[in-house]
Order: structure tokens, then sequence, then C-alpha cells
């Protein structure tokens, strides 16, 4: 039974060509021979791979497959615009308007009774020559690409904010570890990838080699935290800096700046600092957002903790008035 490449694959007919690529990057690491030592049909399985995605990885050919199936390569030589093969691989340049079809064989002899022959077969023989080594030769260029590597790499929260470098160990498939270095633009985010375009896998037939696709994993970092390109970081105050306001320092990716704390100012008030989120190479800055959090001191006395408290219980509205379900 002929080979169903889309069984190959592991895909349906109707399968995207991003479907066919994702499928055929799974299945030649899977089955690549220097990836799999042990198995003694690593390479078939391989090969088997390979063809399938040749074929339907070229829109013309997977037209072809799907239409003559097993058959493609021979009714591709010659098929008639409207799907029917001519007779002999090729139309005749002569033919008339009511469609006269004829064979080359018949025309110049296939038996060797022409006036060229060329090895006993005729210009017949010329004409199938002549495909034939047209097929030979587009093979010989479609050479196809070494296996891509793909790598899971976890950055600090201020290189993925700052930008910066990083190293990865890669194992190939020869059993030799690789150090490579990423360099991490600023302002990538978690899930991103990165590709080293030609790091990945040498391929076997001389084509270009494959790539290597990190995933980003962003570490979290103990107070700041991220949205989009904005910053988001809770910032402590005292309490005598929430009632009388004041100046305060805040250590940000782009150095220690100074907030002004309006007075009476309470936990969860939020203060924009704009530009001085995340700065991206391509795109807009992002905001720094802090949000004020009012923190007593443990330490107090009791006597000063009930004289603050009295004074306060004087200037005071129920807070929770608006609070409803």
């Amino acid at each position: 039974m002929a080979e169903d490449y889309y069984a190959t694959l592991g895909v349906s007919r109707t399968a995207s060509a991003d479907d066919i690529k994702k499928a055929y990057r799974g299945l030649a690491r899977k089955h690549h021979p220097d990836l799999n030592p042990d198995d003694p049909n690593a390479k078939e399985k391989f090969q088997q791979v390979q063809s399938a995605f040749d074929v339907l990885s070229d829109p013309k050919k997977r037209e072809m497959y799907d239409r003559y199936g097993s058959a493609y390569e021979q009714m591709g030589a010659g098929a008639h615009p409207g799907g029917r093969a001519w007779p002999g691989g090729a139309p005749d340049a002569g033919a008339g308007a009511g469609g006269f079809e004829f064979n080359v064989e018949d025309l110049f002899g296939g038996g060797g009774g022409g006036a060229a022959n060329f090895g006993g077969g005729g210009f017949a023989d010329l004409f199938r020559h002549f495909n034939q080594g047209r097929r030979q030769q587009a093979a010989r260029h479609r050479e196809s690409a070494g296996v891509d590597l793909e790598h899971d790499l976890e950055i600090p929260f201020a290189t993925a904010v700052l930008g910066g470098e990083a190293q990865i160990a890669i194992r190939r498939a020869s059993g030799n570890t690789e150090t490579i270095r990423v360099k991490i633009p600023a302002g990538i985010e978690d899930g991103k990838r990165i590709r080293l375009r030609g790091q990945g896998e040498a391929a076997e037939d001389g084509g270009p080699a494959g790539d290597i696709l990190i995933r980003i994993h962003v570490a979290p970092h103990p107070f700041y935290r991220r949205e989009g390109h904005d910053l988001e970081v809770n910032v402590p105050i005292t309490l005598a800096e929430a009632l009388l306001g004041g100046k305060i320092d805040v250590p940000t990716p782009h150095g220690t700046i100074t907030l002004t704390v309006p007075p009476a100012s309470s936990s969860g008030r939020r203060l924009r600092v704009k530009g001085h989120g995340v700065k991206p190479a391509k795109g807009t800055f992002g905001d720094l957002y802090a949000e004020l959090q009012i923190v007593v001191p443990k330490s107090m006395p009791e006597d000063d903790r009930r004289e603050i408290a009295a004074i306060a219980a004087k200037h005071s509205e129920n807070p929770r008035a608006t609070l409803l379900w």
C-alpha cells in the first residue's frame, strides 16, 4: 500500500501549513538518527517524515498529491491543466484547436526508426532523459534544513526589564555540550521566544542548519510586578508621612527617584511616575505606579497608641460607609 503522507505526519488532509511544519519538527526530533543511536529504524522513519514534509510543505506538490495520490510524480510531469494526463507525458505544441493528441514515440519513432535516434529510443527517450535529469537536479537542490532545538531559559526580573545576556548549555546530537551566549532584549515578556538562527542541528544533506528556539521564563521580583510595559510596586510609608506628607526615595530599575507623598494619604493610594516603567527597544515606554502602604510601628508604647487613636477619632468619618455587598 502506498504511503499516506498525511498519516506519516499525523495530520488531517485539511491541515494548515503551520500545522504541517509543527508536526514535521516534532517528528524530525523524535526520529533523528543522531538522537536515536540505539534505534535501527530511526533513519528510515526520519526519511519517511522528510519525504512527507517535502511534498506537503510545497503547495503545488501537495495539490498534485491530493489529486493523484502516490502517482502524483508521474502525473505531475505532464498533467493537463484540467487534471487529465497527456499521452506520452507532454502536450504537442502543434495540436489543433480540436484537442488532437498524439504520442511522442509515434511521431519520432519509439523503436529507433526515426530520423534521430538517442540510445535506441528516439526523441521520446530524449524527452524522458531530460525530464529525469530535471527531477534529479531538483532533488539535489531540495536540501532539508537541520532540526530545530528548543530550550527553556529562566532570567531574572531585572534582566527582562533592562535587557542583558545569559548562557544556555545545549547538548548536541554528538553527545557534546556547547555553551552559547544569548542576548536578552530589553522589555522581553514571560513566554516569549528568542530564535538563534543557524545554531540548531546541522543538516545531513548539506542544507542550512536548524535554529535554537529559546522560551523565556521571567523569575518573579520580591517587590515589583509587571503589567505590560508598566511596573507596580508597594511602597511602605510611616504614619507620620501619611499624615503630614513628605519626600521619600524609591529604588527603580532606572535609578533611585524621589516621590512626593501628599498629606493625608491612605494606604492604597497610587502615585504615577511617567516613563519609569519598562523601556523596550521598540514601542512606548511604560510608567511606574507606586502604591502607598502605611506601616504602623509595632514598638510604639500603649500610651502613645491610645493618644494617637484619640486624636484620630475626633476627625474620623466611617471609612466603611460606602462598603456594600
